[in-house]
C-alpha cells in the first residue's frame, strides 16, 4: 500500500513561489530582476498607466462620460433643501399641534408659524416642478407635502373654533 506521506518525502515538490522566496532574484523562466516590492508596484503602476492609454479616449469624449456617483445631480440638490424645509414645517405644525391641544396663549401664533413655513415649502415645491427635474421631485416627495398641507388645513380649522 502506497501512502501520501511517503511519497512527499521522496519525491520534495518545491513550487515556484517557494524557489521565488528563497532567491533574491527570480531565476530560470521568471524575470531576471530582483523580487522586491518596488518593481511590482512599478509594473502595477506601468500597467495601470497604459490601461489609462488605451482606454483614455472614452474619457476625452464628455457625451461618453457620465456623471460620477460620488456627485448629486441638480434634482438631488433640489430634494435636499424641499426636505429641510419639509423637516422645520413639519417641526412647527407638530408644536403648534401641541399648543392647540393645550389650548395654550401661543397656540394661534404657533399655527400662523406653521402656515408660513408650509407656504415656503409649497414655493420651494412649486418651483422644483417648473424645473427640469419636476416629475422627479413630484415623485419623491409630492406625496408628504400633500398630506402635510391637509394636515396644517385640519388645524386651521381651530383657528375658527377659538
Amino acid at each position: 500500500m502506497l501512502s501520501l506521506r511517503s511519497t512527499t518525502t521522496r519525491f520534495p515538490r518545491r513550487s515556484s513561489y517557494a524557489q521565488c522566496l528563497r532567491h533574491t532574484t527570480i531565476q530560470a523562466g521568471c524575470y531576471n530582476r530582483p523580487f522586491t516590492a518596488r518593481s511590482s508596484e512599478q509594473r502595477i503602476g506601468a500597467r495601470s498607466q497604459s490601461l489609462l492609454q488605451h482606454n483614455g479616449s472614452a474619457f476625452q469624449n464628455p457625451s461618453l462620460q457620465g456623471r460620477a456617483y460620488s456627485s448629486k445631480s441638480s434634482a438631488d440638490e433640489l430634494l435636499e433643501a424641499i426636505q429641510d424645509q419639509y423637516a422645520t414645517a413639519k417641526d412647527e405644525f407638530e408644536i403648534a399641534t401641541e399648543e392647540t391641544e393645550k389650548k395654550s396663549v401661543y397656540a394661534i401664533e404657533d399655527r400662523k408659524a406653521a402656515r408660513d413655513e408650509l407656504a415656503k415649502l409649497k414655493e420651494m415645491y412649486a418651483e422644483a416642478l417648473a424645473g427640469p427635474d419636476g416629475e422627479e421631485v413630484k415623485r419623491r416627495v409630492g406625496s408628504r407635502i400633500r398630506e402635510l398641507d391637509a394636515a396644517v388645513e385640519n388645524l386651521n380649522k381651530s383657528d375658527y373654533e377659538d
